[in-house]
């Protein structure tokens, strides 16, 4: 009886034991997977106060970027919101998913991948997205992705010609002055963003007592740029300049070149020199004008004591052009496309602050976040962590970045013709157009960034970059083929 009654206390020991072992675990494995503000704005080019870029005023941003590692060089994977979204979202390129145009939802094809926001709801986090993270507008069978969250999205599924001015009375007249602009002197909350930002403060208040992945996606600086009145002023429209290289490359293909009827289509003929003003006007209000949403959000993390808890990223879903290259919007594989702004903040970070010139891609936010949090990734994601830069242990994490584009620059749910895969290295950015049967180039383009930044010149055909252009044949080769080739 003493035996047995000894060995029950044992047994009981070892139980309270092994609990307190597993509380201990327990608590370490909540401190290793922080919180994630995971933060999109939509058609951002590089141009922010924080990149050095004049005049654009984004203190909120910047103020992120002091906290931060702000990636000088982040490149998505196409010039377009799904098929860009959809590649960060799932960590696979383009080509992979067989998405590379608006109507198509990546699980069409893949009706059983895990998405970055449901490897989190799959591991203990709750899940939530408020705005445009996904896009979702022509994907009625989808309308957004309900497996990726745990509670339904909000304010994700619209068309950006949908976000109009709501007002209690009479609306104040628009005062832009030029077509696919509009200027009012509205509230913030008058249009989605703003309560985008109000629905993400609320959202943080809800959550702050558990481990969250929350997706706050602004819509702006989207066409049309109608940001309030107030954002406008803070503009001086005479500092407001024409751009630095108007005219189509030198020797550029047609095949790289498009319609810009995203834009042009509110206009008739060429958008004249005052036009173009207006419009870059109202592409940076607009700019100001998310910065501002943004800022509400950030403070609301501060606030609640969050910030020490999770880790925020800010990205932009491609560039956009603004008269450059003879060009309006976005669609093509020039620099100003391809770039994008990219920001991660992490507790206790050893490079808050600093900046990479590291060569990185969007659709390395999946492994990133996964280690980062300590989560178990998919096999097959064909991104990379940047674990390595984010806590300074390395200065590269790969030799170049992809993107891609087809022709015509929306397919509408066919196989595009043509084909433009994109290479950019530390120097060059080459770019093959091939048809997308037969994987056949037909035309070559090859920008030196060292020389020529604006991308003024192609150089494809000069017999002096001829081992340039065959050693960026063979990089291109190694990541990006058409489906042809596979």
């Amino acid at each position: 009886m003493h035996t047995c009654r000894n060995w029950l206390t044992s047994l009981v020991s070892m139980l309270l034991v092994l609990t307190f072992i597993e509380a201990v675990l327990a608590a370490d494995e909540s401190r290793e997977r922080p919180n994630v503000l995971f933060i999109a704005v939509d058609d951002m080019r590089v141009e922010l106060g924080c990149y050095g870029n004049a005049p654009v005023k984004s203190p909120n941003i910047d103020r992120l970027a002091q906290r931060g590692l702000l990636f000088e060089r982040a490149y998505c994977q196409q010039a377009l919101c799904n098929p860009s979204r959809a590649s960060l979202l799932t960590g696979l390129r383009p080509d992979t998913l067989r998405v590379t145009d608006l109507p198509t939802h990546f699980r069409k094809h893949h009706p059983d991948i895990v998405t970055l926001p449901q490897l989190f709801k799959n591991n203990g986090y709750h899940a939530r997205d408020v705005g445009k993270i996904f896009h979702n507008w022509r994907q009625d069978d989808y309308k957004g992705d309900a497996a990726s969250w745990s509670v339904p999205a909000v304010m994700h599924y619209a068309s950006h010609s949908m976000d109009k001015a709501q007002v209690e009375g009479k609306l104040p007249p628009d005062t832009a002055g030029v077509a696919r602009a509009e200027k009012r002197d509205v509230p913030d909350e008058a249009y989605f963003d703003g309560r985008i930002a109000n629905l993400a403060v609320e959202a943080l208040q809800e959550l702050k007592d558990e481990p969250f992945f929350l997706a706050v996606g602004f819509w702006k600086p989207h066409l049309p740029f109608n940001p309030p009145k107030k954002y406008w002023d803070m503009y001086d429209f005479s500092d407001i300049s024409l751009p630095i290289n108007p005219d189509a490359p030198r020797d550029v293909p047609a095949i790289a070149m498009h319609d810009g009827h995203e834009l042009l289509r509110g206009f008739e003929g060429a958008v004249k020199d005052e036009q173009t003003r207006k419009l870059r006007h109202g592409y940076y209000a607009a700019i100001s004008y998310v910065d501002a949403q943004i800022g509400k959000v950030l403070d609301e993390l501060d606030r609640l004591g969050l910030r020490e808890k999770t880790i925020v990223v800010f990205w932009s879903d491609h560039g956009f052009h603004l008269g450059e290259h003879d060009l309006w919007g976005k669609t093509s594989n020039f620099e100003l496309d391809a770039h994008v702004p990219l920001i991660i903040s992490l507790p206790e970070q050893k490079t808050a602050g600093e900046k990479t010139e590291a060569l990185v891609e969007l659709l390395d936010l999946y492994p990133t976040l996964a280690q980062l949090c300590n989560l178990p990734a998919p096999n097959n994601l064909e991104g990379m962590s940047l674990k390595p830069l984010l806590d300074g242990t390395a200065t590269t994490v790969k030799p170049a970045t992809y993107t891609q584009h087809p022709r015509p620059a929306y397919t509408r749910g066919k196989p595009p013709k043509i084909m433009g895969y994109s290479v950019r290295n530390n120097r060059y950015r080459y770019t093959e157009w091939r048809d997308f049967k037969t994987g056949k180039v037909t035309a070559r383009e090859l920008y030196d960034h060292v020389e020529d930044p604006r991308e003024t010149i192609n150089l494809a055909n000069a017999p002096k970059q001829a081992e340039t252009v065959k050693t960026m044949a063979t990089q291109l080769a190694k990541v990006i083929h058409p489906p042809s080739a596979n």
